[in-house]
């Protein structure tokens, strides 16, 4: 079961001026479950993306780029099951296709259709069955189809992961939902996940741009599974300008700045039911690193943290065995570090316990107490590096018996 992640109610997930989701059973991979998802935009709207940096990525990851460089887009279409990539040339003629079809069904340009895949690597797309699924996908498109949507793009979740936010500006109330796919092979540089946030508030195209990668960073690049980066990842931010809301051309303006902030609210809160969702996961944990020379600094070390495996195990058991929290941080990379002045607490909202000080045990540190702490759900690492201003969180799970169970039979 997630840790303490709400099922998203369909009453609470707000339609976005300008969006319209609908959804199919196409059979990708197996039959009888709902993998396919195709979301339609007014005119005019405009669209920024983010997405994996690994080598390999995949082949809808490719044509993304390409499509979003060449100008608008209209349309969107997801499929679970088979990731498509790993594929060679033929993947790529696949996720052309899959954009080929969605064009015509729609009367707009293949150019201006995202693909999207996410499912089992090197396996090639079953674009026959995902093409036979667009015409009950496009019947299906409305207004409030998010609660939906975010069912359809979901592959080892336990449970679909959707939100909602309204803001005022310019005396216009403004819209936000998103919705977001993940449980394992989660690691920055987006991590394992497809995530899509639509707003009707209208943002000129670089400002959009500069808030895509933004909320990324805080958020889906900040959080940790099991330090796998995926071939698929991909974090879409679409504003289609159909609020009435006045234009938003500058950084540095008030209804920018409000903007950003719910956009970050929301992206992180996806990103977090991500690591809630994490495959076998039993804890929360929250990796905050303070006192660092600059963020980069402090992102590294809580990374070191956060993908231990053996951290992981040993809150999954409640084993207080702090010494593990230490090393990682001893190797995470910075060479200049003085252990001697760093202090590392557990916390759990409630109590939060000096651990370690001076380069080793703390004095009035107790092992019962620790233990007491991480039998909590969810759980924070703090440590203090004593060595500048800079801070940086990280958000990550324990490593349960089930990780291993669900990532042995994920393909039977």
């Amino acid at each position: 079961m997630p840790v303490n992640l709400p099922l998203p109610l369909a009453h609470q997930l707000l339609p976005v001026a300008g969006v319209r989701l609908g959804t199919a059973e196409a059979a990708i991979r197996k039959p009888n479950r709902r993998d396919l998802a195709l979301i339609e935009l007014v005119p005019g709207s405009r669209v920024a993306g983010v997405f994996t940096q690994n080598r390999f990525c995949a082949a809808p990851v490719t044509v993304c780029k390409e499509h979003l460089a060449a100008g608008p887009i209209r349309a969107l279409v997801i499929n679970t099951g088979i990731a498509n990539a790993g594929t060679g040339e033929l993947g790529i003629a696949n996720a052309h296709l899959s954009c080929d079809a969605v064009a015509e069904m729609l009367g707009v340009a293949a150019a201006e259709v995202l693909p999207f895949s996410t499912g089992v690597i090197l396996e090639h797309l079953t674009v026959d069955k995902l093409i036979a699924g667009l015409p009950a996908a496009k019947a299906a498109l409305k207004d409030d189809g998010w609660y939906e949507a975010c069912h359809a793009i979901m592959t080892t979740d336990t449970q679909p992961k959707c939100a909602s936010r309204q803001i005022v500006i310019g005396g216009r109330t403004v819209t936000l939902t998103g919705m977001s796919k993940g449980a394992g092979m989660i690691k920055p540089n987006m991590a394992t996940m497809l995530g899509f946030l639509a707003t009707d508030a209208d943002v000129a195209q670089p400002q959009l741009n500069a808030l895509v990668k933004e909320a990324a960073d805080l958020s889906f690049n900040s959080i940790t599974v099991d330090g796998d980066t995926s071939t698929n990842d991909s974090f879409i931010l679409i504003a289609t300008g159909a609020s009435g809301a006045p234009a938003i051309t500058d950084i540095t303006s008030a209804d920018y700045k409000a903007l950003r902030d719910a956009v970050v609210d929301l992206s992180v809160w996806l990103a977090q039911a991500i690591v809630r969702d994490g495959e076998g996961a039993t804890k929360f944990m929250s990796i905050v690193i303070e006192g660092g020379k600059s963020r980069d600094e402090c992102r590294q070390i809580a990374y070191a943290v956060a993908h231990s495996p053996l951290v992981k195990t040993a809150f999954f058991a409640s084993d207080p065995n702090l010494g593990r929290i230490l090393a990682a941080i001893g190797y995470a990379g910075v060479l200049d570090l003085d252990v001697s002045t760093l202090r590392v607490w557990l916390g759990d909202g409630k109590e939060e316990v000096l651990v370690a000080h001076h380069g080793g045990r703390a004095a009035a540190y107790r092992e019962e107490d620790g233990s007491r702490i991480m039998k909590n759900a969810e759980i924070t690492v703090r440590a203090d590096l004593a060595r500048g201003d800079a801070a940086a969180t990280v958000w990550t799970c324990d490593f349960s018996y089930d990780y291993v169970k669900i990532n042995a039979d994920y393909r039977s």
